[in-house]
């Protein structure tokens, strides 16, 4: 069967960990707090905030000085309208419900596939050569539909800054496009960068400074 063609972004996309093992599934439960004014979706990147809920992280070229926690796969609650415990690929926005919980991917090590774009949701390529640079966010909304993240990576930003979140780790070699470019990659989260004699962003377990 051949490789499906990406025509969209899909968000970030949890498929294995450092080193090559599998990555089986785990996630650990966070608390969003209720009334939560901003969707989020499963394949979305997420911070903690300083009251110990959880966010969507919005950031691009970095992210926030005390770091990412994850991959959101997706949150359970009490549906306000029915009374009933739901689970949702999405957080719908300002939902009142005071037991939601999120599932969060939270390993540091864990590797993700994810799509490439020129813009915003423009497939896009990137060249071999680019393993092992760094890579800036895209931060599309993502599907109410589906509940699926549209994050991607920038074909563009590409470069060796020390900010930027994202390591290119490799490719996905059946992505490869009429220029010989792939069109999705396997990326983790950057290392922490040094400011100000402070090591700042990449993901909030490596970041020596807490909350």
């Amino acid at each position: 069967m051949a490789y499906p063609t990406v025509d969209a972004p899909y968000g970030l996309v949890p498929i294995n960990l450092i080193g090559g093992t599998p990555y089986a599934g785990s996630t650990r439960q966070m608390t969003i707090a209720s009334g939560y004014a901003a969707n989020i979706f499963n394949g979305d990147v997420v911070k903690r905030a300083a009251d110990g809920t959880i966010q969507k992280e919005t950031g691009t070229t970095s992210v926030t000085a005390t770091g990412v926690i994850g991959v959101f796969v997706g949150c359970t609650f009490t549906d306000p309208g029915t009374s009933q415990k739901t689970f949702k690929q999405y957080w719908p926005t300002g939902t009142v419900a005071s037991d939601a919980k999120a599932y969060v991917v939270d390993d540091p090590n864990v590797l993700m596939k994810v799509a490439v774009v020129s813009g915003t949701t423009t497939i896009a390529g990137i060249a071999y050569g680019s393993i092992g640079s760094n890579a800036a966010l895209v931060q599309n909304a993502g599907s109410t539909t589906n509940g699926n993240s549209k994050v991607a990576i920038l074909s563009t930003s590409v470069a060796t800054t020390l900010s930027l979140p994202m390591r290119i780790v490799d490719v996905v070699e059946e992505t490869t496009d009429s220029s010989s470019n792939y069109t999705e990659v396997i990326v983790k989260w950057n290392a922490p960068y040094e400011n100000s004699n402070v090591a700042t962003g990449g993901h909030a377990y490596m970041v020596g400074t807490g909350l």
